[in-house]
Formats: C-alpha cells, structure tokens, sequence
C-alpha cells in the first residue's frame, strides 16, 4: 500500500507532496511579499523581528536560514553576523530562492551569504556546522517535520539554537472561530486577486491547521534530538515561536 500523507486536507502519496508544494510556490513567488503583507496586514515584519531577536546571532556567527524564500530573515540575519559572519539561504524551491537572492542583491548583501537549494530533510552541510538554523513559516510545507528537525538540531553546533516562526493555535476559542472565518474566506480572495490564485492560499490555510500546535511542536521538537524547546506565543497564539537548543 502506498504511503500517504497530508496536502492541506487532502491525503497524496508521500512521494507526491514535495512536488505538490514546489507548485503552489511557483505559484506565488513573484507576489509572495506582496500577499504577505496583505494577508497579516503587515504584522509578519513584527512576528519575523520578534524571531530575529530570539537567534542569538552575533558578529562572526554562521546562520542558515532554511525555506528562506524571499529572504526578509536571512537579510536582516546578514547585517547581525556581519562581514566576518556569513549566512546561507536555503530553500526546496528555485523561484523562491531566485527571489530572495533578487532581493539581497538589490539590498546591496553580497559578501556573507550564499544560496543553496536542499530539502530540509537532507541538509547537504557538515554536523556542528552553525550557530543558529531559522525556518520562518516554512515547517509545515515539509513533509517529514521530525526528520528536518533532526537535521536541523545535526548542523548545529553545541550551544547553538534553532528558531522556529509557524503558524499555530490561536489560544482564544473565540478568536479561532474569527481566525477561522477569515482564513478560508478572505485568504483564498485575496489570493484570487493579488496573486491570480486562490487555489493555493486555500492549500496554505488548509496546511495550517494541519501544522502541529504549540505542545504538539515543542514535544516533536524534544523528540528530534533538541535539548530544551521554549515557546513563545505571538498574538495570541496565531503565531508561535519555538526555540530549541543543542547541548
């Protein structure tokens, strides 16, 4: 019996999911930024700089930041480490990644980074490699999470820390009936209008709420080889931020 796993609310053959996704942000990738800001109204420059706060990235430092895409983390991660640091952008998807690369070009953020297409399943680095690993909004398109976890917490270095910025669960009843409302009728719309697809905004609030919540996360993330996991809840739990460190 093929293996099945979970495309939005849809079941597909394991194998079929990374290909799946790889087409909705083909989909996206030239007005990713723009929907960005429409769906969260702007809030998701304050959940990203919230994360940033939480990496630890110092002068010298070396960052990856995985399902980069347009790059907002890894460029401000690029000005933390500074010229003797050095920060790797990676992401499953070539146009993300091609649009993200566009944006540290034009921001001038040449020197201390480098680009790298790689599943997160698969890191193609040395274990110990990084001081920090950031995934923004990306975990929950991956189709092994455990598996990407553990490789995450492998190329770090003792010490090291991962951050972790996803949707999760709102921790309002109330506000997840709102949140819930709005997600399957104004993202798919906006969608529709902005990027010429809903298809695939309906896909990415489906994925949300197949996206592990808060403790579910956290004991996954204890499971894969992290030694402490922290949680920080943002707006009131319709974003999360774990952090977890390596030992």
């Amino acid at each position: 019996m093929t293996e099945k796993t979970h495309f939005g609310y849809t079941q597909v053959p394991l194998e079929d999911k990374a290909k799946l996704v790889g087409q909705v942000f083909d989909s996206v990738a030239n007005r990713y930024d723009v929907m960005n800001d429409a769906m969260s109204f702007g809030i998701h420059r304050l959940w990203k700089r919230v994360a940033l706060e939480h990496t630890g990235l110092r002068r010298g430092m070396h960052a990856l930041d995985l399902a980069s895409g347009t790059g907002d983390l890894a460029l401000k991660m690029a000005g933390l480490v500074g010229e003797k640091g050095f920060v790797v952008l990676s992401d499953i998807n070539q146009s993300m990644l091609s649009e993200g690369r566009a944006k540290l070009d034009n921001a001038g953020v040449v020197g201390n980074v480098d680009y790298c297409l790689a599943n997160a399943q698969y890191l193609p680095f040395p274990g110990h490699h990084f001081d920090c690993v950031t995934i923004g909004f990306g975990l929950r398109n991956v189709t092994d999470k455990g598996m990407a976890l553990k490789e995450m917490a492998r190329v770090l270095k003792p010490g090291g820390r991962a951050v972790v910025l996803e949707f999760s669960k709102p921790i309002s009843p109330l506000l997840s009936k709102a949140y819930d409302l709005y997600s399957f009728t104004a993202l798919p719309a906006l969608g529709k209008i902005l990027a010429k697809d809903a298809d695939s905004y309906r896909y990415l609030a489906e994925s949300i709420r197949m996206h592990p919540d808060q403790e579910a996360l956290k004991a996954l993330m204890l499971e894969s080889s992290f030694d402490r996991v922290d949680v920080i809840n943002l707006s009131m739990g319709v974003v999360a931020l774990h952090i977890g460190y390596v030992y």
